[in-house]
């Protein structure tokens, strides 16, 4: 599972590779054929060289790797040495992305071992909104932060859910099982987990303020 770069073109999501669980090698081949930049966080390099997968940048603070030690493995490389404290990796690695023009990414291995890890990834959505399409997957589940209004056709019983990163105004949905008209959502006290498509078609979801997630899901 090495090759990538089939698609050159940075209106073509790039693929970051953050340090959490592994997605399975289907799912990972999938996103790599057709991501015309691969960027590594640091922490996740020594998985990715055992599976010999190729990347274009590594990012990080490089605290227990050497770029040396990266270099022998890989050709072609771009060292992106991220010291700041105040930023997490990923956050660096959308920046990266930024600065150098993409429009989208997707990301994997950003959710599973460590709850807080998780948690913050999926956070980190809402203030990149205006500068990049972020969409996260892993085995069971393919995570955005939803625009303004949203459609999208969908099977019957797809599972759905709406979860809201603080407060979100204004909810309304079509085609939802349990519909929300007018409506909010706040985390902790009432979000909208596991939810489903109520028949084969468009399901529709507005609001008017805030940063609630979609989250597709399945077992």
């Amino acid at each position: 599972m090495s090759s990538h770069h089939i698609v050159k073109d940075n209106q073509e999501p790039a693929l970051i590779i953050a340090n959490g669980a592994a997605c399975s090698d289907e799912l990972l081949g999938q996103l790599l054929e057709w991501s015309p930049v691969v960027v590594a966080l640091d922490g996740a390099i020594d998985r990715l060289l055992a599976k010999r997968i190729k990347v274009d940048v590594v990012l990080g603070d490089f605290d227990s790797l050497t770029q040396a030690n990266i270099a022998e493995n890989q050709n072609d490389l771009t060292f992106i040495s991220a010291p700041d404290q105040n930023k997490t990796d990923l956050e660096k690695a959308f920046d990266y992305l930024i600065a150098n023009g993409h429009v989208a990414v997707n990301v994997v291995w950003a959710t599973g071992r460590r709850a807080d890890h998780s948690f913050c990834n999926l956070s980190l959505l809402a203030p990149y909104r205006e500068s990049l399409k972020i969409t996260v997957y892993d085995d069971y589940s393919r995570v955005i932060l939803l625009p303004r209004s949203f459609e999208k056709w969908y099977p019957k019983n797809t599972a759905i859910s709406l979860v809201p990163l603080g407060i979100v105004y204004g909810i309304r949905t079509t085609n939802l099982l349990y519909s929300l008209d007018n409506e909010q959502l706040v985390l902790g006290y009432r979000n909208g987990n596991s939810n489903t498509a109520a028949e084969d078609g468009i399901v529709k979801i507005e609001h008017e303020s805030g940063d609630l997630l979609l989250m597709e899901c399945w077992d």
